[in-house]
């Protein structure tokens, strides 16, 4: 370590229970190009105190596609995209449990089971109650739950039938959120993030970067995760799908995908962190060095676009000198000493 780097000065501060300040967040943010692989550096350290060299696997089945009465810019599967994907109601028992398996034998800890609403009907709900039992008896996974908005009873709903983790980003910071979403709101999301909290379920939230937002933008975002202590943090490079208002929006440079993540280890230094959708495409030679940062990736496809071969992953998984874990505590996966 160089003791003389100020970002290994910072990780010191972290680890010594610093909370990150906007003025370092933004720091860290805008460090200059050379000075990247120190700030990669310093945040490994802190990635190194809570989960070692491990590194955790989602699998994410697109359990309803398309059909969404939200008009989020972003999304393929908007009331307002015309992106060309597979439109579906929620997939047959078989074909839920078919994705399960394929998890399983993927390596993934958690199987993610998303659908593309406001928020599920009543069918729907009694559709994911009668499922994750069964996943998690056939298959030994963690099953976290994206339904969209969900009240109090729902999210109770969920803990009842074993659902461990509620997924549900908050995208963006509240002051840009309106840029990017009109029929609901950014203080929607944290009644069901709060809701999910109450209900002792695990709480899976992050966001999109490069849908226009400043700097600042992202530094809150991340801020506001480590209010809500969020257990993991997914954290997207947007994707610009052609058919959605945000196509074309190509604003994201590899370095600077690297310093949010390297921000977020920073502000949220106990949180699994997730390199989620767009990594291939916005990190493309350096996802490795994300690795660094962030302990987690999804593996295989994501909702409506492809993804890296699971294959490919693990060679860089195993060339990393780092290891696939399907610990559930962070205690467990990390070494608290190092």
């Amino acid at each position: 370590m160089n003791s003389a780097s100020p970002w290994h000065e910072l990780a010191d501060r972290v680890l010594n229970g610093h909370a990150l300040t906007e003025e370092e967040g933004l720091a860290a943010l805008r460090c200059p190009d050379d000075q990247l692989l120190d700030l990669m550096s310093a945040a490994f350290r802190i990635r190194r105190r809570y989960w070692g060299k491990t590194v955790q696997l989602y699998f994410l089945m697109n359990a309803k596609s398309g059909l969404c009465p939200e008009d989020c810019s972003y999304c393929s599967q908007s009331k307002i995209s015309t992106a060309e994907i597979p439109r579906y109601n929620f997939l047959s028992r078989d074909k839920i449990l078919e994705g399960a398996r394929i998890a399983a034998e993927q390596q993934a800890r958690t199987y993610c089971m998303v659908i593309s609403a406001r928020g599920p009907n009543e069918r729907e709900m009694q559709a994911v109650e009668q499922l994750v039992p069964l996943i998690k008896s056939q298959y030994q996974l963690d099953v976290c739950a994206c339904l969209g908005l969900l009240t109090p009873e729902q999210a109770t709903r969920l803990k009842a039938c074993g659902v461990d983790t509620v997924n549900h980003n908050l995208n963006t910071s509240e002051t840009y959120y309106g840029e990017i979403c009109t029929t609901h709101s950014y203080q929607d999301r944290l009644d069901t993030l709060r809701a999910v909290r109450d209900a002792g379920l695990k709480i899976c939230s992050g966001g999109i970067i490069g849908m226009g937002e400043s700097d600042i933008d992202v530094v809150r975002m991340a801020f506001a995760l480590r209010d809500l202590r969020v257990e993991s943090i997914p954290l997207n490079f947007l994707n610009p799908i052609d058919g959605t208002p945000l196509a074309g929006s190509r604003n994201l440079t590899p370095r600077y995908c690297l310093k949010a993540l390297a921000l977020y280890r920073f502000a949220n230094p106990a949180s699994e962190i997730r390199i989620a959708g767009g990594r291939e495409i916005h990190l493309g030679n350096l996802q490795s060095l994300g690795l660094y940062a962030a302990n987690s990736l999804f593996v295989g496809d994501y909702l409506t676009t492809r993804g890296q071969a699971p294959a490919a992953d693990y060679k860089m998984i195993e060339e990393l000198g780092f290891e696939v874990t399907q610990c559930e505590e962070t205690s467990r996966c990390g070494d608290p000493t190092a």
